[in-house]
């Protein structure tokens, strides 16, 4: 078409220059300067023929450029690249500098000189230069392509070198930080112009080379991308081209990009780029090189990298057929991880490991193959957004030291650090496989700990120690979550002893505890804490470390989740001392002391010495409490030392554990007399020395049962108490005689009150005697408390430090109510009334502590302190807490007031006139100041109003119970708000439920069946919608209301369980709870407790109690009703489905039941149990509906004619439903087993069976063969004649089914049927028990093993006892032996487990990904695939028009396809289809590759006739009279396909405007196929044709 046109032009005039002179004038758009371009080169054409004007045409060319096109480029410079253009659009821009670019070269070549095309290339330059923001950057780069080749090479070569250099650097994006604008620069530089430059000869293909190789752009400081873009254009120059010898001595100066092992280093890290394009970039470059370097046939190494180890690249023409191998597997490999589809990429991983067979000479052991390869396909996958494909990588590489020993590589350690850690940090791969029993440990888990310890066992050993370092550290440079640093630090553990680890390595564990762990959950976080501790005794070389370090490493441990005394890791960390103890590096503090030698006794008697001794500066009576690190630090030394101590003696005494604990407690225990007498010991230092008290007590008690055998802490105890007298006297007078006056003091006061309940508790265990002194304390200390507190109501204005003792008193008479309520013998009165009780019932309650004046706190306040005390205790948030701490201590003192004289408390609400105790005998006023106080204290100070409350609530339900409501709904927000406070909850719902579900509460509730009865329902409903999100929620509540019904029965025989009928839904709702989790959030839940506990309290019911009875025949009602209801409301549900369990739940529950149920309630409720046989359909289920049927038909024979009517419904209602009452007859020997006549029944039996065993379903067939078989050889067993008639039929029967030939699918089916456990080993009376019902059948049926409840359990959960009677284990049977494997069928799946076991697939699956991926000159004629052409994709000439096309799916299939074969673009009636879910889900992003068009139906014929305009053939694909077949007819280059609508085709219109109709040949009867579908074939027909003829134009 364009030599057409200039054809045209020059045969209406041979003047050349008045021609280009009228083409010059006018507005410059892009069709007159194409026209122009094609022009010139038409002139050019000509004069090379030699048929031009010789002297007219190279002046005229000159003129041109200088007068038009280079004003023209000038023009276009103002607008900066990337930035917005006000007057072209940019791509009638662009258009506009391609053509005037293109007519500048003709207009050099036609001028005859260089000199030109210099002048040019060096303006240009200077704008290349200036950056690719700066304006005229985009018009120098068209303009330096297009004079380029008309310089030359050897006078002009210092000017190409320049411009080459600056090319590379604007390429790779050295000029700015902005992406947008680096990939435009990279894309037009590596498309246009650098091609042109390398095509100018040696200097500028060396300075391009230069460029890219040097060291300032490696592939960490540069953007890889553009680098890779660059590199893939430009590879047909960067290796050496294969051919003869002469070829090759010509280019042997050229560069060759293989033996630079920065371009290497390029590539790999382009095959670990995010970037799809990318890494198919670097895929060709590496292809590429790899077949240059077998057509040249000569050996090849690359450059040095570092050390020893192999070559990047190498080639030796010897081992031609190796290197190929290896780098053909590893470029499928590569390929292939692109699809992200693990059935496609699993059959290729077996290649992987061929990969390191290659890659490890057999013969020394060391690598041929740089690692580094092999990293590059495991980061591909660990980094895939396919988690699954993720998980192979993983395993897979975790599996390597398996089956092989690896040469050591420092890339193996790098990767192992870096990619490895990252993709490790992922918590779902650490999910349980499939068929795994829950509770077992993690398979990845497993392969983490072997490989680790196998890798590390493998290093030499100067980089061990830096590569565990290394390790650690990586745990603590990043957010991990608790699985995983879980894994990794038993993997750690069961490295080997191996003298690793200094100080920097304890300080790295210490930061995994401290900062990674810190919000993790607890029980996991325990675990890893004893694993790293397991960790640093065996990596941790001794010599390195002092003790010191180690007793601040310990005390990152939290001493209540692992390092607890007497656990077993306690024990192995005693003897890990022993052994090491003389090792250690001198500690600093013995070395102050002159110990050169450290020994643990040494050390920690050093520890204790300074610990005790008193600073200087100690001497602020107005100071802080010490902060408790220090305290708990000697403690766990002492105790430890102590115990390592008992273990050098094998027979330790008490006499020598008293001995080495008086060795190392003097100090504290002098100061600690000296208490009592000596007034003037420092403050801070007795504070140091309760705090040591307090935490050698609570460290050394942690050992748990066995305590009451500790030697160490009965010494401790007899030491402590020995001191009790001291210790109590001092306390007493810091607590009563106005010595506490500051805020900081209160803390002052909660450790004085700590240490006295603890010599409370030490009294209490060895007998408690009056002439104690801690009797005479506690009575004074109550009395003075009073005394203080009735002294400062005397309306005087508060002081700072009256109102902190005022705080300090109520604390104090706190914590003595505290102890008098849970230790029974320190009641100091009688049970009348005395000044404690009659003062604390008449205190105003919720009364707070008036804020002092500043002013006055002043006076109190020490000097050095006077500031801090003042901010402290003026500031309104602290002073709150000390206001509502009060108050707190208030609820206390009344809590056990209210529990002492609840007998007091008037349950008619009525008030008494004169009351003897009015916070107990007005219990309305009390209940209503409980609601303000919920309102006043904050969330952790709320049980003693809870407490409050279970005493009040009750005997005001009746008379006040809008009140009550509002206690019950106020308690609740408050539990609601604490769902994810983790410590203070379950205390909190603890009480809670203790008080909202009070059996008083619930009777009273029930009883008068008000507003309050259904609010407990709400709460209760509430409670167990919570649990579904918190595990362990709906346990609190149900074993605490089982726990009080059992008491209730027990205590009253009948009508016992009258509350509980009230409240059946509990316990419905607790037999069918469990909530469905996906795999990846599948925990060890406690979810089965709740089950556990409903189920053992119906067992402990008794059938013969009426009360009981009726309760269990409501609760069966429930549960049938559950059933229905379920039934119902989701006519399907799927295996293990939430639906699917509740139904299991259901009958499982009912069959607990069942021994209880009589036949009167059975009579009611036999119906639905036969209807629900009909309506289920899951095999679980069918079992126990099956079992029960068989149980209810055993016990009460009566049942058997309504059994006989369900065959008699209708077989089209019956279906396949009849094979649950068919298995039922399988067990007739079970049913009639007290039946002394049996022969009706078995012949009743017989003619039923008989007429299902010719049914046309073959289920149902099979079902009745088996009954059959079963009856018939009852029958035989008992001779009976009248039974003679039917043997012929019968035995005929057997007989065929027998005998059947073959192996197919029907005689394996009787065969595993007869063996099916249910009919072969089951015993419905003799399995009948809690494991078969809630383990075996699950598991023999398939259920998810969440479902799987073993018999430990029950037995481990103690909350609710079991009635001794009750059956607990199964029977003499094999049904408990059985797998599911046993009779499942086994043919389904074969090939699956065939095709994980195959070693090498010799063909794999493999998409076809086009290695074309150059950057093109981008086409001036189809505007729209510029993008196209940027992606590096191969395109056609071919339009497909589909805004005629309603629906999504067909849209994004025909995207797909287009994409796929290569379309120039695709037309859609709107560019919002794309957004659509079912357009994505066909196209699979192909819109984000093919050129979409918007063109709505309206506009169609406008755009259809300017594509006749452009040269396009218009082809219609509809059946029409003209139409043409499609096997006949030949497409042309410039082809546009318009598709019809789904239901109407193309319009009659439309078809006016089109070329051609062709139509696609069918042979069936229907008349039309899918508009994709025709598409499809279509365009495949176009490419077809297309790809011919370009193979017979090839040379």
């Amino acid at each position: 078409m364009e030599g057409v046109l200039a054809e045209a032009l020059l045969s209406q005039s041979r003047d050349p220059r008045a021609l280009l002179g009228a083409l010059c004038q006018g507005e410059a758009s892009a069709e007159r300067v194409e026209t122009l371009r094609f022009l010139l080169q038409r002139l050019e054409d000509e004069e090379a023929r030699g048929g031009g004007g010789a002297g007219a045409l190279p002046e005229a060319a000159r003129e041109v450029a200088a007068g038009y096109l280079l004003p023209l480029l000038r023009s276009l410079r103002g607008r900066p690249a990337g930035g917005p253009d006000p007057g072209l659009p940019p791509r009638h821009r662009r258009r506009v500098l391609r053509a005037a670019g293109a007519a500048l070269r003709s207009c050099a070549r036609l001028a005859g000189g260089p000199q030109l095309a210099a002048a040019l290339a060096e303006e240009a330059l200077r704008d290349l230069l200036a950056g690719w923001r700066a304006p005229g950057a985009e018009a120098a780069v068209e303009v330096l392509a297009a004079v380029g080749p008309c310089l030359r090479p050897r006078e002009d070569g210092p000017l190409l070198e320049r411009v080459a250099r600056a090319a590379v650097a604007l390429a790779l994006g050295g000029d700015g930080d902005e992406a947008g604008p680096a990939e435009d620069a990279a894309a037009l530089v590596a498309g246009r112009l650098l091609p042109v430059l390398v095509q100018c000869g040696g200097a500028a293909l060396r300075a391009v080379w230069g460029g890219l190789a040097a060291p300032g752009t490696s592939p960490g400081s540069g953007r890889v991308e553009e680098k890779l873009l660059v590199l893939s254009a430009l590879a047909e120059k960067l290796l050496p081209e294969p051919g003869g010898d002469r070829a090759h001595s010509a280019r042997e100066a050229g560069p060759d990009a293989r033996r630079c092992w920065r371009f290497w280093r390029t590539v790999q890290t382009g095959l670990g780029q995010a970037d799809a394009l990318t890494r198919k970039r670097a895929r060709y470059l590496l292809q590429r090189a790899v077949e240059v370097s077998a057509e040249l046939g000569t050996d090849c190494t690359c450059g040095p990298l570092e050390g020893n180890g192999p070559s990047l690249f190498w080639w030796s023409e010897k081992k031609k057929d190796e290197l190929l191998k290896f780098w053909e597997n590893y470029i499928l490999i590569m390929e292939t991880l692109e699809g992200n589809q693990i059935h496609v990429i699993k059959p290729v991983l077996p290649k992987l490991n061929n990969l390191f067979e290659y890659a490890v000479s057999e013969e020394n052991g060391c690598w041929l193959f740089h690692p580094s390869w092999h990293m590059c396909i495991y980061k591909r996958m660990f980094e895939s957004e396919n988690k699954i494909l993720t998980k192979e990588g993983v395993i897979h590489f975790l599996e390597l030291y398996e089956t092989k020993i690896l040469p050591f590589s420092p890339e193996f350690s790098e990767f192992i650090i870096g990619p490895l850690m990252d993709a490790l940090s992922e918590s779902s791969l650490y999910s349980r496989s499939p068929g795994q029993p829950i509770g077992s440990c993690s398979p990845l888990g497993l392969k983490l700990q072997k490989f680790l310890v196998t890798y590390i066992s493998l290093l030499p050993g100067d980089i061990k120690s830096n590569f565990l370092l290394k390790f650690i550290r990586k745990m603590t440079s990043r957010h991990w979550c608790a699985v995983p640093i879980l894994f990794l630090s038993k993997a750690l553990a069961n490295v080997p002893k191996y003298k690793a680890l200094g100080v920097d390595g304890l300080l790295a564990l210490r930061d995994v505890i401290h900062c990674t762990m810190i919000t993790h959950q607890i029980l996991l976080r325990g675990a890893a804490q004893c694993y790293l501790l397991q960790t640093a005794m065996n990596l941790l070389d001794v010599e390195k470390v002092s003790l010191s370090d180690v007793s601040t490493f310990l005390m990152s441990l939290r001493q209540e989740e692992s390092l607890g005394r007497g656990t077993s890791l306690w024990t192995e960390l005693c003897d890990w001392l022993r052994v090491n103890e003389s090792y250690f590096k001198p500690s600093p503090m013995c070395s102050s002391i002159g110990l050169h030698k450290t020994s643990l006794n040494a050390y920690v008697k050093s520890l204790i010495q300074e610990y005790v001794k008193s600073s200087a500066w100690e001497t602020g009576e107005n100071c802080f409490l010490p902060d408790w690190f220090e305290a708990k630090l000697v403690s766990l030394m002492v105790l430890l030392a102590v115990d390592v101590e008992g273990m050098k003696t094998q027979y330790s005494g008490k006499q020598r554990t008293e001995n080495v604990l008086r060795i190392f407690l003097d100090p504290l225990l002098d100061v600690l007399m000296k208490f009592g007498t000596n007034a003037y010991l420092p403050l801070l230092k007795t504070d140091r020395c309760l705090q040591l008290l307090l935490k050698l007590l609570n460290t050394c008690r942690l050992k748990g049962s066995s305590a009451q055998d500790d030697e160490v802490f009965t010494v401790l105890q007899n030491f402590v108490m020995s001191t009790t007298e001291s210790i109590s006297e001092f306390i007493l007078r810091r607590l009563t005689m106005n010595e506490l006056n500051s805020v900081s003091d209160l803390d002052r006061c909660h450790l004085y009150l700590m240490v006295l309940t603890e010599l409370i508790n030490l009294h209490l265990k060895v007998g408690w005697k009056r002439g104690n002194p801690i009797w005479r304390v506690i009575s004074l200390l109550k009395n003075a408390s009073i005394q203080h507190l009735q002294e400062m109501d005397s309306g005087q204005e508060p002081t700072l430090g009256s109102q902190i003792q005022r705080a300090v008193s109520m604390a104090a008479l706190a914590m003595v109510c505290e102890a008098i309520d849970q230790k029974p013998e320190l009641q100091l009165d009688s049970l009348h009334a005395g000044p404690l009780e009659s003062f604390l019932s008449s205190l105003q309650l919720n009364q707070t502590l008036q804020k002092p004046h500043a002013e006055e706190q002043s006076s109190y306040a020490h000097p050095s302190e006077c500031t801090s005390v003042l901010e402290e205790s003026s500031s309104s948030q602290g002073w709150g807490k000390i206001v509502a701490q009060y108050i707190h201590d208030q609820w206390v003192c009344l809590s056990f007031l209210l529990k002492k004289y609840h007998t007091l408390i008037p349950s008619t609400g009525s008030e008494i006139v004169e009351p003897l105790l009015p916070a107990v005998q007005m219990p309305i006023r009390t209940l209503q100041s409980a609601l303000e106080a919920l309102t006043v204290l904050s969330s952790d100070q709320v049980l003693p109003v809870f407490h409050c409350l279970k005493v009040l609530v009750p005997k005001l339900l009746t008379s006040s119970e809008s009140l009550c409501m509002e206690s019950f709904d106020m308690a609740w927000k408050i539990i609601s708000s604490l769902s994810n406070t983790q410590l203070i909850f379950w205390p909190n719902l603890k009480a809670f439920v203790q008080f909202v579900f009070d059996n008083k509460i619930l009777t009273i509730a029930a009883k008068i069946k008000g507003q309050a009865y259904f609010k407990i329902k709400e709460i209760m409903y509430k409670i167990i919608e919570m649990s579904a999100i918190k595990t362990g929620v709906f346990n609190t509540l149900i074993s605490y209301c089982c726990q009080s019904w059992i008491v209730s029965a027990s205590n009253v025989s009948q009508g016992s369980l009258s509350s509980a009928k009230n409240y059946s839904e509990l316990i419905l709702e607790a037999c069918i709870f469990g909530t469905v989790f996906r795999r990846d959030q599948s925990t060890k839940r406690e979810d089965h407790y709740v089950r556990i506990c409903a189920i053992k309290f119906l067992c402990l019911l008794d059938g013969s109690n009426m009360s009981h009875k009726l309760f269990m025949e409501d609760l069966a009602i429930k549960l049938l009703d559950k059933d229905e209801f379920v039934s119902k409301s989701k006519k399907r549900y799927y295996v293990n489905s939430l639906q699917h369990r509740v139904k299991n739940r259901v009958w499982q529950t009912l069959l607990v039941l069942f021994p209880r149920l009589d036949q009167n309630f059975l009579n009611g409720i036999i119906d639905r149990i036969f209807q629900a046989g009909f309506t289920n359909n899951q095999a679980s289920i069918k079992y126990f509906i099956e079992w029960i049927i068989i149980l209810i038909l055993h016990k009460f024979p009566q049942f058997l004619p309504k059994f006989w009517d369900c065959f008699s419904y209708g077989e089209e209602n019956l279906k396949t439903s009849i094979c649950t009452f068919l298995a039922v007859l399988s067990h007739l020997d079970v049913v009639t087993q007290n039946i002394p006549e049996k022969n009706l029944i078995l012949k009743q039996a017989l003619i039923v069976v008989l007429q299902w065993c010719f049914n046309h379903n073959f289920s149902v067939r099979l079902y009745a063969l088996v009954a059959l078989k079963k009856l018939w050889t009852a029958c035989k067993v008992l001779s009976v004649e009248e039974f003679d008639a039917l043997t012929p039929v019968i035995e005929s029967s057997l007989h065929q089914v027998e005998s059947m030939h073959g192996a197919g699918n029907a005689k394996k089916n009787w065969q595993r049927i007869q063996e099916h456990f249910f009919f072969a080993t089951f015993h419905p009376l003799k399995d009948y028990c809690l494991e078969t019902i809630f383990y075996i059948l699950p598991r023999l049926s398939g259920l998810i093993e969440d479902e799987w409840i073993t018999i430990d359990k029950f037995t481990r959960f103690t909350d609710v006892p079991l009635d001794a009677g009750f059956q607990w284990y199964l029977s003499q049977t094999q049904l408990s032996k059985l797998k599911p494997g046993d009779w499942s069928q086994q043919d389904i799946g074969t090939n699956l487990v065939e095709a994980d076991n195959q070693a090498e697939w010799t063909d794999v699956q493999k998409k076809i990904i086009p290695w074309n991926n150059r950057v093109p000159d981008l086409d001036l004629e189809l505007l729209f695939q510029d993008r196209a052409a940027r992606l590096g994709k191969s395109i056609s000439r071919l339009i497909v028009v589909a805004s005629l096309i309603d629906k999504p799916t067909n849209l994004g299939g025909l995207c797909r396809t287009c994409e796929v074969f290569g379309a120039s673009a695709l037309v859609v009636g709107s560019l919002q289809c794309i957004s659509d879910k079912q357009f994505q889900h066909l196209s699979v992003s192909a819109e984000q590759w093919l050129p979409l068009v918007e063109v709505k139906p309206p506009h169609l014929i406008d755009y259809l006739q300017q594509k006749k305009t452009e040269g396009y053939t218009i082809i219609g694909v509809e059946q029409t009279a003209k139409s043409l077949d499609l096997t006949q007819y030949c497409f042309p280059e410039k082809s546009l396909l318009l598709l019809g609508n789904e239901r109407e085709g193309i319009p009659a219109n439309l078809i006016q405007q089109l070329d051609v109709c062709v139509e696609i040949p069918q042979q069936g009867i229907i008349r039309s196929l899918n508009v994709h579908v025709s598409g499809a074939l279509l365009i495949w027909e176009y490419t077809r044709q297309q790809l011919l003829l370009q193979g017979d134009t090839k040379p």
